[in-house]
């Protein structure tokens, strides 16, 4: 049975710096029993809450004078947004658990290999993976949402140990997150790479653009190892090769000042294959960022202009990127904007080809569907990454409470 809901959930109140929800909208969480994400929670009190603001910030947005005010109404409309989806997502979620029960009580009552029975024993298979998904969306929405989620994202790939093989599987890298972008209707970007003389890169950068990208796509930050026998191997010998994947937030120019005298930017001819019209004229733009250091590099598009705006986008977005994680590095190592050295014992993930295994040494979770990865189906690997995050920060604040 579950443990009982705080009387006065409002009563317990927590500031919080975020964008548009109030403070007193999160409250901590009431926990009971395990389930496949972590541990059970009463949602009831917190639906309804859910509700009951939803009502409140749907009254505020049809008093006109709120427009007069401009940065209050789009706070407040960010805010209606945000309680629309865990409104329904409470609806969906008390629905799906009131089905399962009825179900389950359905098949013990009706004759084993009935219709009726095969009827709730299906529902019963697609419910008990349902209410998990609406039960993760759900603790989600106790907590603050983090501003860099709906940002879009830069993703740089590099070859770590390895030679040609962690090129190679570079290009495998780049080509997954190609397929999961695809997927999910979200937009590419390329801005820079360079090409091995094997195939696949020794290193490459593209933006990715559409809803909740850098929320899905922040996991994959971090050095990902891969067991196989290369193209290149003659006598079947199994090798290992690393790559690091780094998972940048997307900057605007209002995020991070950069003055003109901190740069040192140069010109000089595209590289890559011989022959393409890109590799005709001096357009590849370099930027180094005198303060940190940070090197950029963009060769991607035939105008030097382009180059440089795309260039100034990913060094910005590095600058932001380092500044969130070292505001952050106190609270959680996993945000931090390392991604290792690319040596082989350092890794987050791990791609065992001749097993057929996937395996994210984070949370210890394996998988035996390493094909369907690699042609984009990462919400296998996600979706647990999201629910053991959840759960510590949903633990990190009842624990504050």
């Amino acid at each position: 049975e579950n443990q009982e809901a705080p009387l006065d959930p409002l009563s317990q109140i927590r500031p919080h710096a975020i964008l548009g929800m109030r403070a007193d909208f999160f409250l901590p969480p009431v926990i009971s029993t395990p389930t496949p994400f972590g541990t059970k929670m009463d949602y009831s009190v917190y639906i309804k809450n859910f509700h009951r603001r939803y009502a409140e910030v749907e009254r505020s947005l049809s008093d006109p004078e709120i427009f007069n005010a401009q940065d209050k109404s789009q706070e407040m409309g960010r805010e209606f947004s945000r309680l629309k989806r865990l409104v329904d997502t409470g609806d969906s979620y008390n629905k799906a658990v009131s089905d399962l029960a009825e179900n389950r009580e359905l098949l013990g009552a009706e004759e084993q290999g009935s219709e009726m029975a095969e009827m709730a024993r299906e529902e019963i298979i697609r419910l008990e993976t349902e209410v998990p998904r609406l039960e993760l969306a759900l603790r989600e929405g106790l907590l603050p949402p983090e501003a860099a989620d709906s940002r879009n994202t830069i993703i740089e790939i590099r070859a770590g140990a390895g030679g040609n093989e962690s090129s190679l599987f570079a290009g495998d890298l780049y080509r997954m997150y190609i397929r999961f972008a695809d997927v999910m209707g979200w937009k590419i970007e390329d801005m820079d790479s360079s090409p091995s003389d094997l195939g696949g890169f020794k290193e490459v950068i593209f933006g990715v653009s559409g809803e909740d990208v850098y929320k899905l796509l922040k996991y994959e930050s971090g050095v990902h190892r891969v067991q196989r026998v290369p193209v290149t191997e003659s006598s079947g010998r199994i090798h290992t090769s690393t790559c690091t994947v780094a998972v940048l937030p997307e900057a605007e120019e209002v995020d991070i000042e950069i003055k003109p005298e901190e740069l040192d930017i140069s010109i000089c001819r595209a590289g890559g294959p011989g022959g393409q019209g890109v590799n005709t004229t001096d357009s590849a733009v370099q930027i180094i960022h005198k303060p940190s250091g940070l090197i950029v590099r963009c060769s991607d598009e035939r105008s030097q202009h382009k180059n440089k705006a795309k260039a100034m986008k990913v060094l910005r977005s590095r600058l932001l990127e380092k500044s969130i994680a070292d505001e952050h590095a106190k609270y959680a190592d996993e945000r931090k904007a390392q991604v290792g050295t690319g040596e082989r014992n350092e890794r987050i993930r791990t791609y065992n080809f001749t097993q057929n295994r996937v395996t994210d040494h984070r949370i210890e979770l394996t998988l035996y569907n390493l094909p369907q990865l690699m042609e984009g189906e990462l919400m296998t690997v996600i979706e647990p990454l999201m629910a053991d995050s959840i759960n510590t920060r949903l633990k990190a604040l009842n624990s504050s409470a």
